[in-house]
């Protein structure tokens, strides 16, 4: 019998899409540039430079949840054909929720995360970890984030 094996891409085939510039690429200078498979298709970046083609550097794959709650921007969320749907940047980032519910309690976890953020540069001496609401929602984020 015969078959097809689906093999990984050539580091300087792999791409990503940018909201601004398109395709880009890992910079052949990047610690990530060997890797030809990320268990998510999202990577953060420090550096992005333009030479034969727009490369990327410093960068770091980062999952879903991390993405949602600590990403900037609002959180939004939409029914759309049937799926209940978590965008970012006004939509340019989108994921599916396995549920309403799923979806309701991510959207919440952000907006307290947000408000537990914005608590903390208007008092720089609170200890997140000993108030109680703090304690809650870092212990939540902790873990879903080490669960996904």
């Amino acid at each position: 019998s015969t078959g097809v094996v689906k093999m990984q891409p050539k580091a300087e085939e792999l791409k990503f899409v940018t909201k601004n510039d398109g395709y880009v690429h890992i910079h052949p200078s990047s610690v990530n540039y060997q890797t030809r498979h990320f268990d998510s298709p999202y990577l953060v970046y420090h550096e992005k430079i333009k030479t034969s083609r727009v490369f990327i550097r410093d960068c770091s794959m980062v999952s879903v949840y991390p993405l949602v709650l600590l990403g900037g921007g609002q959180v939004h969320m939409q029914l759309h054909k049937g799926d209940f749907v978590i965008s970012l940047d006004d939509g340019w980032i989108r994921f599916v929720a396995a549920s309403h519910q799923v979806a309701e309690l991510v959207k919440e976890l952000r907006c307290e995360l947000d408000q537990l953020l914005q608590d903390k540069i208007k008092n720089p001496s609170m200890d997140l970890c000993m108030c109680p609401r703090g304690s809650r929602i870092i212990s939540m984020i902790v873990k879903l984030v080490t669960t996904q």
